[in-house]
C-alpha cells in the first residue's frame, strides 16, 4: 500500500528531467512523492528478477565458456595428439600470446564499448555483444595455425569487450545500487557453472573425436559459437528497454525501427511503484565529454581498479591454467579426468557467491570487509597448492578449491561498489564508464596471469618439485595489493565522503535534491543498512 497514491490514469506524460518532474508536480499534473509498503516494492523488484537475471545468466554462461574453452582444448584427447597444442604445433608462448592478446584488445574497447551502450539501446547492443562472440567462437573451428589463433582470439575480446561492465551497468536502470550485488552474483554464478560444466562436458566432446572429421576441441569450439549466435538473435526479444517514466510513450525511430519490439519491463501500477522508488533512472540527466572527463580524473577509480585487478587476474589464471596446475600436482591424470577435477573448483565458487553477495548487499558499508576477507582465503589456497608436500597431491588440490571459493565473492562486490559510489558522484555516465574503466583496466591483471605466469614462464613451468611455484607467488603478491586497495578506498571515503560533483548537483536531474537529499526512495533507504531484517527468521508468523 501507498500513502497519497493516486490513480494511474491522472499520471500525465512526463518530460526526462528533474525541472520538467518538478514544473509538473507544481501545477498539480504530476502527484507528490509517495512511499510504497516495502513489501510492494520487494515484489517488483522479484518480477524484474524474472525477467533480467535468467536472460544474463544464460548469456553469461555461454560468453564465459568461449572466452574460456581455448584452456580446455589444450589437453582434450593429448593420449592420442588430437588437443590444440599438437594440432596447431603451438608453443608455450604461442598459447599465453593468444590468451594476452584477448585481454589487450578487451581493455582497449571495453568503456567505448559501454559508453555506446548508454547512448545507443542498452538491449540491442547486449544483444549484438552475444551474437558476434557466438560468430567469432564458432570460427575457432576453422583455425590451423598460430596466427590465425592468435588472430581469432584478439578479435573475441574486441566483441565481447562491454559485455560484464555493460550487464552491471544495465542492472542499475532497474535497480539501485545497493541491490545489485546480489543480483551480479546470481548472473556471475553462471561463470562458474560454465567452468564446471563445459570442464564435464568437454569429456564429451574428447568421445565425439574424429566424427565428421573434426577432433574434439572443434566440435566443442562450433557447438557453443552456434548457441550463443542463436541467443544473441533472441535476446532481441527477451530483454526489456529502460524504462520511461508512468504514461510517457515508447518511440521507435532509426535503425530500431527495423528491429523486434520487446514487452516492457513493468505495467500498471508495477511500474508506478518502481517509478517512484528510483526516480533517478528515469529522469537522467544527458551527459557530455566534460562529465566523462570529470569521472576519468576521479581518484575513486584506482583504488577499485586495482581491487579487480588482482582478484581478476588470479579468477582468469585459475581458469585458464587450472587442469595445467592439476596435471602439474600429479602428472598421470588423464584429460578425462584433468576436466573432471577441475569442476569441483568452480562449484566452491558458485557456493561462495551464493552465500555471501546477498549478505553483502544487507550490509553494504562493509563491502571492503567481505572482499578482503575472500581474498584472503584466497592467498591461503595458493600457499597451500604452493607448500604442500609433493607426496600429499590432494593437500594441493584441497588449496585450488580454496581458492576457488575464496574468488567467487570478489568480483560481484567489486562491481557493486564502483555502481554504488559513481552513480551517487557521477550519475549515470559514472557508472557506465567507471565500470568500464574498473573491468578494463583490471583486467591488465588477466594479461599478467596469462602471458608472464605459468607456462608463459618457462623457468617455473620446468617439471619438478617446484614447479608453478614462482607464479602462485606472484598471484599471492596482485591479491595483496587488491587487498591494500580496498583498505585505502576505506579509509579515503571516510575522510573524504563520496558526495555527487559539482557538476551533478547544479544539473537538477540526478539524485540530488536540496531538501532532504535524495529524489526517490530507494536512495532514502541506502542511508541505512538492512542487516538481518526482515530475513525469513525474522518475519511475524
Amino acid at each position: 500500500m501507498a500513502s497519497g497514491q493516486m490513480p494511474a490514469e491522472n499520471k500525465s506524460p512526463i518530460e526526462t528531467s528533474g525541472d520538467h518532474e518538478a514544473i509538473a508536480r507544481e501545477d498539480g499534473l504530476q502527484p507528490p512523492n509517495v512511499e510504497y509498503d516495502i513489501e510492494r516494492v520487494e515484489a517488483v523488484y522479484r518480477k524484474l528478477d524474472l525477467r533480467i537475471i535468467p536472460a544474463f545468466w544464460i548469456l553469461y554462461f555461454l560468453c564465459s565458456a568461449i572466452r574460456s574453452n581455448i584452456g580446455l582444448a589444450q589437453t582434450m584427447n593429448a593420449d592420442v595428439g588430437h588437443d590444440l597444442i599438437t594440432m596447431l604445433g603451438l608453443s608455450s608462448n604461442d598459447i599465453s600470446t593468444a590468451l594476452a592478446l584477448f585481454y589487450v584488445s578487451y581493455v582497449i574497447f571495453d568503456c567505448p564499448s559501454n559508453l555506446v551502450m548508454s547512448r545507443l539501446s542498452p538491449r540491442v547492443w547486449m544483444a549484438r555483444i552475444v551474437f558476434a562472440v557466438g560468430v567469432i567462437g564458432a570460427c575457432f573451428t576453422a583455425v590451423q595455425a598460430a596466427w590465425s589463433l592468435k588472430f581469432l582470439r584478439f578479435l573475441l575480446g574486441v566483441v565481447i569487450a562491454g559485455m560484464w561492465p555493460g550487464m552491471s551497468y544495465y542492472l542499475t536502470l532497474f535497480y539501485p545500487p545497493s541491490r545489485t550485488g546480489k543480483r551480479i552474483g546470481q548472473y556471475f554464478t553462471a561463470a562458474q557453472v560454465s567452468a564446471a560444466v563445459v570442464g564435464l562436458v568437454s569429456a564429451g566432446f574428447q568421445l565425439m573425436d574424429g566424427v565428421g572429421g573434426l577432433v574434439g576441441y572443434q566440435w566443442m569450439f562450433l557447438i557453443y559459437g552456434l548457441l550463443a549466435a542463436v541467443l544473441g538473435w533472441t535476446l532481441l526479444w527477451w530483454l526489456p528497454e529502460r524504462p520511461l517514466p508512468p504514461g510517457q510513450k515508447r518511440t521507435r525511430s532509426g535503425f530500431m525501427k527495423w528491429l523486434p519490439p520487446t514487452p516492457e519491463a513493468l505495467t500498471g501500477e508495477d511500474a508506478l511503484v518502481h517509478y517512484e522508488d528510483l526516480k533517478r533512472v528515469y529522469h537522467p540527466r544527458p551527459w557530455t565529454l566534460k562529465d566523462l572527463g570529470l569521472v576519468l580524473i576521479d581518484w575513486r577509480l584506482w583504488p577499485l581498479t586495482l581491487m579487480y585487478f588482482g582478484v581478476v587476474g588470479v579468477g582468469i589464471g585459475t581458469q585458464l591454467y587450472g587442469t595445467v596446475i592439476i596435471r602439474g600436482i600429479n602428472s598421470s591424470f588423464t584429460g578425462v579426468q584433468l576436466s573432471l577435477l577441475f569442476a569441483p573448483i568452480w562449484i566452491m565458487d558458485l557456493i561462495a557467491i551464493l552465500l555471501v553477495t546477498p549478505i553483502s548487499d544487507r550490509f553494504h558499508r562493509l563491502r571492503p570487509l567481505f572482499f578482503s576477507c575472500a581474498v584472503c582465503i584466497q592467498i591461503a589456497g595458493l600457499l597451500t597448492v604452493t607448500f604442500a608436500p609433493t607426496w600429499k597431491p590432494w593437500a594441493r588440490y584441497g588449496g585450488l578449491l580454496m581458492v576457488g571459493f575464496g574468488l567467487g565473492p570478489t568480483v560481484p562486490i567489486c562491481m557493486t561498489w564502483t555502481n554504488e559510489i559513481f552513480q551517487r558522484r557521477h550519475g549515470e555516465v559514472g557508472v557506465a564508464a567507471a565500470s568500464a574503466l574498473v573491468s578494463g583496466l583490471g583486467n591488465l591483471g588477466s594479461i599478467t596471469t596469462t602471458y608472464a605466469l605459468y607456462t608463459g614462464w618457462p623457468a617455473d613451468a620446468a617439471p619438478g618439485p617446484h614447479q608453478y611455484r614462482k607464479s602462485n607467488l606472484t598471484m599471492i603478491g596482485i591479491l595483496c595489493i587488491s587487498i591494500l586497495s580496498s583498505f585505502v578506498m576505506f579509509v579515503a571515503l571516510k575522510i573524504t565522503g563520496n558526495k555527487p560533483s559539482h557538476k551533478i548537483s547544479s544539473s537538477g536531474g540526478s539524485t540530488i535534491d536540496g531538501s532532504d537529499g535524495f529524489q526517490d526512495g530507494a536512495a532514502r533507504r541506502e542511508l541505512q543498512q538492512r542487516g538481518f531484517g526482515r530475513m525469513w527468521w525474522s518475519k511475524k508468523r
